[in-house]
């Protein structure tokens, strides 16, 4: 009977939470983050971390709906949040993990301050010195990151002063929060926004940001004012978004025409509304194989007791990481490693992309090379495993094999018959000059 009301009561949980978070959305654990109190400004502030919870719905709540709630014991009352998300923003399977998962999303909770933007692309949205009525609210800003990298989300949020009640004003998301990419192919930073339609923000212009930082720099890659419709100036060439997607869906995502080394870094859109904003951050990895090659090539033969050096070139990968070595195999098919040989540093070409070598000292008799085989070159990269491979040839080792008894029968017979011509003409020669002296005697 004990059993029995267990499995009602855990059912009876699951549908209130299913019936709170408005069609699946989830129960999102989230950490809250703060400045501690009575502290002043400066490089290095104290901050806070609460636990924190967001029942999330599409619909707003009613008293009825929050009662049925029972928030964890271990989370304070002052840190539980009725999220209404019209859009269903926060309801994603990549937020929302399986039932036991050990795999849980990222989520942090910030405190707010809406201000006037200061980058003359998003200034104009802020016109007027004053401050709009609507801003006197709680307002939060959640960063949240799904399952697997599949979504990265930056949500601003209001609440009535006081309330525990936010609703989802603006919205910022990305499908790929990591893009790897060939060289020269074109690429795609996929980055949508959201505005709540019945919020005052709703209609009175945005602007776009997407911004370029890698190791300490940065550089503005794309800027674009929605409100006067135009673009800032930049240095960039090759980077554009579609513009009736960004009026039409709010797809603000940045189209690269071709991916270089350079490109490589992190990439920040953010979305600029009257008095808000809101960013998220794309990675991109340029990866790019080498190409190898061996020198000399042909491989020349090799006689027992002497060394060959040969090389092995790879070229034109990024990034730098590149792991090269060398390999044997035998006429018998087996094959073993060569060791790495002496590798070079790495020289990096205009295009950014790099090149390393890697030499090695070939001895007949110290590697038991035998007759000879196939040697290659193995580079392992992010961007593959690449091979290359030249054919070996060791003369004058042991017993002739068939090819070599073959070809020293051939030069055989070749010398029998050029003996035997020889003689055949110089005998014919030898018996014309006697019959000659016989008739001039008579």
């Amino acid at each position: 009977m004990s059993e029995i009301s267990t499995i009602y009561i855990s059912i009876v949980a699951f549908t209130l939470c299913f019936r709170a978070s408005g069609s699946g959305c989830p129960v999102l654990e989230c950490w809250f983050v703060q400045e501690k109190p009575g502290h002043g400004g400066g490089f290095s502030v104290p901050m806070s971390q609460e636990k924190s919870l967001m029942f999330i719905r599409t619909e707003a709540y009613s008293e009825e709906t929050m009662s049925e709630l029972h928030p964890p014991a271990d989370i304070s009352p002052s840190r539980v949040y009725y999220v209404t998300d019209p859009a269903g923003t926060f309801c994603s399977a990549a937020l929302n993990p399986p039932k036991g998962s050990v795999n849980k999303p990222k989520c942090e909770i910030n405190p707010f301050m809406p201000h006037a933007s200061m980058v003359r692309w998003a200034s104009a949205l802020t016109d007027s010195a004053q401050s709009p009525v609507y801003l006197q609210a709680d307002w939060f800003s959640v960063s949240a990151q799904g399952l697997n990298e599949q979504l990265t989300l930056s949500n601003i949020m209001r609440a009535p002063s006081a309330s525990k009640e936010p609703k989802v004003i603006l919205s910022v998301s990305s499908k790929t929060a990591l893009v790897r990419s060939r060289l020269g192919e074109p690429v795609l930073l996929d980055c949508g926004f959201w505005v709540d339609p019945s919020s005052p923000v709703h209609g009175s212009g945005f602007s776009v940001e997407w911004r370029y930082q890698f190791r300490g720099e940065g550089r503005l890659v794309l800027a674009y004012d929605g409100k006067n419709d135009r673009f800032a100036e930049t240095s960039e060439t090759g980077a554009n978004i579609d513009i009736t997607g960004l009026y039409e869906t709010g797809n603000a995502s940045l189209i690269l025409e071709e991916s270089q080394v350079r490109h490589s870094g992190t990439y920040i859109c953010t979305v600029y509304l009257p008095h808000l904003l809101a960013q998220v951050a794309v990675d991109l990895e340029i990866v790019e194989p080498p190409s190898l090659s061996i020198y000399p090539s042909p491989l020349p033969l090799l006689v027992p007791g002497q060394l060959l050096l040969i090389q092995c070139e790879a070229s034109g990968f990024a990034p730098h990481t590149l792991d090269l070595g060398w390999e044997f195999t035998g006429a018998d098919g087996k094959s073993r490693s060569l060791g790495q040989g002496g590798v070079t540093g790495h020289r990096q070409a205009s295009d950014g992309t790099f090149s390393q070598s890697s030499r090695l000292e070939l001895d007949s008799g110290k590697m038991r090379l035998g007759r000879g085989g196939d040697v290659t070159c193995v580079a392992k990269h992010n961007g593959g495993t690449r091979r290359a491979t030249a054919t070996l040839s060791v003369i004058g080792v042991s017993a002739p094999s068939i090819e070599d008894s073959m070809a020293m029968v051939a030069v055989a017979l070749l010398l029998y018959g050029m003996i035997k011509f020889l003689y055949w003409t110089f005998s014919s020669s030898d018996s014309s000059d006697t019959e000659l002296k016989d008739k001039k005697e008579k």
